[in-house]
């Protein structure tokens, strides 16, 4: 199988569905000229055209506003933020607007559109571009909420992203993007809301999603050395959770810990956490614990990025602690 980078994959996806259906257009700051600011849509303007690989003024409410109206007329937006930091500006319409639109139209009006580019801290970006938002927008209802951690998953969720018939917010991260990954040339799908065992294991689940897989599975490699057998489950969709995939292996390991970059009040590991202890309370043999990023705002210096971040090293502590 040929490998291509998680940047590529996106790119298939958006030109193939774009081939495949003329309601699909691209728009977003930098995407058509500069072939956007992660060069994931290198390329899409020559082949597409101004009026499908639109360039939009600094101005995220107001183009992601006009999205919205776009989607209500016919047509299937794709959104790119050059980072969900700022697509803060744009929350009023995608969770008044968006998210909203079918039940406040009593079904007049779908809104089939796609939210996505970068979250998270990427280095030494400070604490207004580091942040996770996942958990925000995943409590809204109406949004499914997708963050892939890999090339192969970026392009086929993408792809079901876009045929979805409701508002998707596809959230990415900047570090990823030069990432190899091996994806096939044949057109494939991955279905939203289901979850994937990376590696299967018998001691212990560790659950996590995004960039946060890559610890995860490393931390996985250093317990075997000790013998300590980890299954990693890879969230991919956080909304709508597949809670089930995450109860069948816990029920088998009896022991989780979930490696979220999200501060950790109401975070995506504080939703899980709930409803395995609802769900799965008596296969439990120690408290379920997670590694979170620090509550507090991300700092610029390089010594306080590292404690703020869940790592290879904290997580397999963790692991030993509920052991």
């Amino acid at each position: 199988m040929r490998k291509i980078r998680y940047r590529e994959a996106l790119r298939e996806a958006m030109s193939e569905e774009m081939r495949r259906d003329a309601s699909v257009f691209l728009m977003g700051e930098e995407v058509a000229e500069y072939d956007g600011a992660y060069k994931v849509s290198q390329g899409m303007l020559a082949e597409f055209g101004e009026k499908r690989v639109i360039d939009t003024p600094i101005s995220e409410l107001g183009f992601a506003g006009i999205a919205v109206g776009a989607a209500m007329n016919g047509t299937k937006p794709i959104v790119e933020f050059m980072t969900w930091n700022f697509a803060i500006l744009a929350f009023d319409q995608i969770i008044n607007g968006a998210a909203k639109m079918l039940s406040m139209s009593a079904g007049q009006f779908g809104c089939p559109i796609v939210f996505r580019g970068p979250q998270g801290t990427a280095g030494q970006l400070g604490a207004q571009h580091s942040q996770m938002l996942t958990n925000m927008l995943a409590s809204v209802p109406g949004l499914k909420v997708i963050s892939p951690s890999n090339a192969y998953d970026a392009k086929g969720l993408l792809k079901s992203a876009i045929r979805d018939n409701d508002p998707v917010m596809f959230m990415e991260s900047e570090v990823m993007y030069s990432d190899m990954g091996e994806v096939p040339i044949e057109e494939y799908l991955i279905e939203i809301g289901k979850c994937d065992v990376k590696r299967e294991g018998k001691d212990v689940t560790i659950v996590s999603y995004n960039k946060m897989m890559k610890i995860a599975l490393q931390a996985a490699d250093e317990l075997a050395k000790e013998n300590i057998s980890a299954e990693v489950i890879d969230l991919r969709t956080i909304r709508p959770l597949d809670i089930e995939t995450i109860l069948q292996s816990v029920k088998k390991t009896n022991r989780l810990v979930i490696v979220d970059e999200s501060w950790p009040f109401t975070s995506v590991a504080s939703e899980i956490t709930f409803q395995v202890q609802r769900y799965a309370f008596d296969y439990l043999d120690a408290p379920i614990r997670r590694v979170c990023g620090a509550d507090a705002s991300m700092h610029y210096a390089p010594n306080l990025v590292e404690q703020y971040l869940p790592s290879v090293s904290k997580v397999v502590e963790v692991v030993k602690a509920v052991l």
